[in-house]
């Protein structure tokens, strides 16, 4: 009888199966085994514990084991180490995000470094900044430093207190001055302004870059700490930094000043007033 025409309930009533072994030799008789269903569940059963117990063994005490996990030698002390060094790993990779994320705002502002950068909604950002104070306050103040952008002439001062120790030398790579200071000395910026970069950067440190009417860029590196936010404007003579020794670009204690005008640096001591 085919299977599919066999009768599900008869096939379950069914208590046991024989094999039935017939040699391809003709001279020998064939033979038949009967096997019960409890027979044949308690052998794989057996064999699967044997074989269970045989790999147990196989894995905890014989080199086995390292050819399928390779790390399975590794100690709690390395272990330790190895989950530090990932924790390290990802720390770096955090960092490296973090700093492209500033030299591309650091692009950004250098190309962001003009004048028109004062009709782009600085005054609202203005307003959100200062929103703790009074309303009339906050309107006071913002017209008198409007008032100031208004004007044609600007004029740079002096930023820093400290004596002038590195000149201008663009042939060299030196963009601007070093006034040698001690650390935490006030920083004040030179013109009245709008700050487009305030930020850490490896190779300068704390590093802030005020955008000026007239196409000026003022930069100050090196600072230990930074007082003013992107966004916010600056009238001239207003503390924005302290000196320090940030960044590796740097041998001392000392505020590096530098004056763009259009995109390229100028001597600052040519257009500073009251060296």
């Amino acid at each position: 009888m085919k299977l599919k025409n066999l009768d599900i309930r008869k096939l379950f009533a069914l208590k046991g199966f024989s094999v039935l072994i017939i040699p391809d030799n003709t001279d020998s008789n064939s033979r038949t085994h009967r096997f019960s269903y409890r027979k044949t569940i308690t052998i794989l059963l057996s064999y699967s514990i044997i074989v269970a117990f045989i790999g147990f063994i196989l894995f905890s005490i014989t080199p086995v084991k390292h050819l399928f996990f390779p790390g399975g030698n590794l100690n709690k002390a390395e272990i330790k180490s190895v989950n530090e060094l990932n924790e390290r790993m990802i720390n770096l990779s955090k960092e490296l995000d973090a700093l492209k994320n500033t030299n591309e705002k650091l692009k950004n502002a250098m190309k962001l470094g003009d004048s028109t950068i004062f009709s782009k909604g600085s005054s609202s950002d203005y307003i959100k900044n200062k929103s703790g104070g009074s309303v009339l306050a906050i309107f006071r103040e913002l017209l008198i430093k409007l008032k100031i952008f208004q004007k044609e002439s600007i004029s740079f001062i002096r930023p820093s207190e400290g004596y002038i120790s590195r000149n201008f030398d663009p042939e060299k790579g030196h963009m601007g001055v070093d006034f040698i200071v001690k650390t935490g000395s006030p920083v004040y910026v030179s013109a009245n302004g709008f700050v487009i970069f305030a930020n850490y950067t490896v190779k300068d440190g704390n590093m802030i870059i005020i955008s000026h009417p007239g196409n000026y860029i003022s930069v100050y590196k090196h600072c230990s700490l930074l007082l003013k936010r992107e966004r916010e404007i600056v009238v001239q003579g207003e503390l924005i930094a302290l000196s320090g020794n940030t960044g590796e670009m740097t041998t001392g204690p000392h505020l590096h000043f530098e004056i763009w005008k259009d995109g390229i640096p100028i001597n600052p001591i040519k257009i500073l007033i009251k060296l």
